[in-house]
């Protein structure tokens, strides 16, 4: 038998808001009431969580994190301390961008993690087990594998979904400690090799 969501007395969840069994909410966070989570998730101290997020399976979403309306993400994705979300590429007070229709759409596809202080800017996509370094601000698409670090974030290597990172030989070809082969495609595109 799974066990509820957990809700720490703190934390505030809108009515109508969606938790999936096992999922922990700690100290301070706040979730509105279109937000869907799913099972096994943890969010840490102060995330926010707003109307129209989508938070997949057994994600893991370090403390003073804000998810914004616009923000997709898949399963197991990893959510450093104060990493930062957009969802308006042009921001301003006088002129106010604040409708769903103004908010571009960013996903983070399974496996994924993004470092502490990182800032992933609006309307992009990080493909499957894409790492981005702390502090990395990340303005366009992340190839899946891809390590990417720097102002703005570029492309310094490849990793598999375990974490280590890829060597290819001549042919572009990888292979993990654990026996995982992975190649390098046209366009640098890497995946795993079945």
């Amino acid at each position: 038998m799974e066990k509820p969501a957990y809700t720490h007395p703190t934390a505030v969840v809108d009515e109508g808001a969606q938790l999936g069994e096992g999922t922990k909410i700690w100290h301070f966070c706040h979730v509105y009431p279109q937000a869907v989570i799913g099972k096994h998730s943890i969010l840490g101290q102060n995330v926010m969580v707003a109307n129209g997020v989508t938070i997949g399976d057994h994600c893991k979403i370090q403390n003073n994190v804000s998810l914004y309306e616009g923000v997709i993400l898949e399963d197991y994705v990893f959510c450093g301390p104060s990493m930062v979300f957009t969802n308006v590429t042009t921001p301003r007070c006088l002129f106010p961008r604040n409708t769903s229709e103004d908010y571009r759409t960013t996903r983070v596809k399974r496996g994924a993690s993004i470092g502490a202080n990182a800032t992933i800017v609006c309307g992009i996509t990080l493909h499957e087990c894409a790492f981005v370094a702390a502090g990395a601000v990340v303005t366009k698409d992340v190839p899946p594998y891809a390590m990417v670090a720097g102002v703005p974030a570029r492309i310094i290597g490849y990793m598999c979904e375990r974490g280590e990172r890829l060597a290819f030989d001549d042919r572009g070809e990888a292979t993990t400690s654990y026996g995982q082969k992975y190649r390098k495609h046209a366009q640098g595109l890497v995946g795993k090799v079945d």
